[in-house]
């Protein structure tokens, strides 16, 4: 017997505007721009609710009303519930109605999506506490199953998330890492007993990715062709985990492409095999065991083709910009300054460092795509500037 695991991530930052060096000392509202579509935080959450979050949620509550055995998995943000909260909470009761049929499991993560692990395990546990504390108020449920921004893991995040109560953890399957093993099992680390789940990414990336891609040979891709998919795995793996962003629906792939109509049959589809079944991280590290252990020593993620930590770290304008950011740690801490310390955690949301990524071909235009900025450079100097900025409000307390 196959378990089917979907879980989405749900995040939008809040993106900076073009912050020029006059700015400084003047302006400290970073991240407001009404000029530009791209950089205006609320019509951007505006227009990606009603692609995706609005007509996403609608099609997954009628599925787990259709289908008793439908399950799935969200992780929010914090900054994608602050939003949410900001500009009315329709999107919020569209989550919640999904949360009341007990079938939809919310996981943890940093509040501010960021790469705090990398440069303060102290953040890093401010952040997940604070994530956890949001979750509570808004769902009144307490997660017990951790994914770190973009999927980075390795040995000593899985350590840290065991010693923080989670049950599992979940991560990208990659193939360098696997070997001749498969996703679709369930590991450990080699020191604790969380279990780790792996992203099957072809199987979720097919769908991701290449689902409106004309130029792929299994174009067009149908739920009964998904299926099936499915189903040759079935007997050779025990859980097939399909992790992606939940912007997927509708936005990145738009409604056009069929996206909602594939979503909808999916389920049913798969169930037709009665074999097939679904479950939450939770269920599933319950009901399956380790298979082994996977010692992940360095840093992974699922972003690009390497899989690593290059969207974020790979050139001297990312280093540069994160160094300084987190250098500015125990002096903002010590103002308790609440709007300094909530400016200073905004600016460490991952999506500010991927926008100053120069890579080309094909993940370059991924990059691009996502750009709110005309150029990485830009990116980088709006950032800097804000971030002198907020260097001189931390001297004035």
């Amino acid at each position: 017997m196959t378990a089917i695991c979907f879980y989405f991530q749900v995040h939008q930052p809040l993106r900076t505007k073009k912050y020029r060096v006059f700015d400084i000392g003047t302006d400290h509202g970073y991240f407001n721009d009404s000029s530009s579509m791209n950089t205006n935080n609320r019509e951007v959450f505006s227009k990606v609710s009603k692609k995706c979050y609005f007509p996403a949620n609608e099609t997954i509550l009628k599925l787990l009303k259709k289908y008793k055995e439908f399950k799935v998995s969200y992780s929010f943000s914090g900054v994608f519930l602050e939003q949410a909260l900001e500009f009315g909470n329709e999107v919020i009761d569209s989550f919640r109605r999904l949360i009341d049929t007990g079938r939809v499991e919310i996981l943890s993560e940093t509040y501010y999506h960021s790469l705090s692990f990398l440069y303060s395990k102290e953040e890093f546990r401010s952040q997940v506490q604070l994530q956890t504390d949001k979750i509570r108020q808004l769902f009144k449920t307490k997660p017990s199953v951790f994914r770190n921004t973009e999927l980075i893991y390795n040995n000593d995040l899985a350590a840290e998330a065991q010693s923080l109560g989670f049950k599992a953890i979940l991560a990208e399957g990659v193939d360098n890492i696997l070997g001749w093993r498969s996703p679709n099992f369930i590991y450990q680390p080699p020191a604790g007993d969380i279990k780790l789940l792996l992203k099957n990414y072809r199987l979720a990336d097919d769908i991701a990715f290449r689902f409106s891609e004309k130029s792929w040979s299994e174009y067009p891709l149908t739920a009964p062709k998904f299926a099936s998919w499915i189903n040759d795995i079935n007997g050779s793996g025990d859980i097939i985990n399909l992790f992606m962003d939940y912007e997927t629906f509708g936005e990145h792939q738009w409604a056009d492409t069929g996206i909602f109509e594939f979503l909808k049959s999916l389920p049913g589809e798969i169930l037709k095999h009665p074999d097939n079944s679904f479950v939450t991280p939770s269920e599933a590290a319950k009901r399956f065991p380790a298979r082994g252990t996977l010692d992940i020593p360095h840093y992974i993620s699922w972003a690009d083709v390497e899989r690593d930590l290059s969207a974020w770290t790979g050139n001297s304008m990312q280093q540069e910009a994160l160094k300084n950011l987190y250098s500015l740690e125990k002096n903002i801490l010590t103002t308790q300054n609440r709007q300094l310390i909530t400016d200073w955690r905004r600016l460490q949301t991952s999506d500010h460092f991927y926008y100053m990524c120069t890579k080309w071909f094909a993940d370059g235009d991924v990059h691009k795509y996502f750009n709110p900025h005309l150029s990485p450079y830009e990116a980088f100097i709006s950032f800097m500037n804000a971030l002198q900025d907020l260097k001189l409000r931390i001297q004035h307390g």
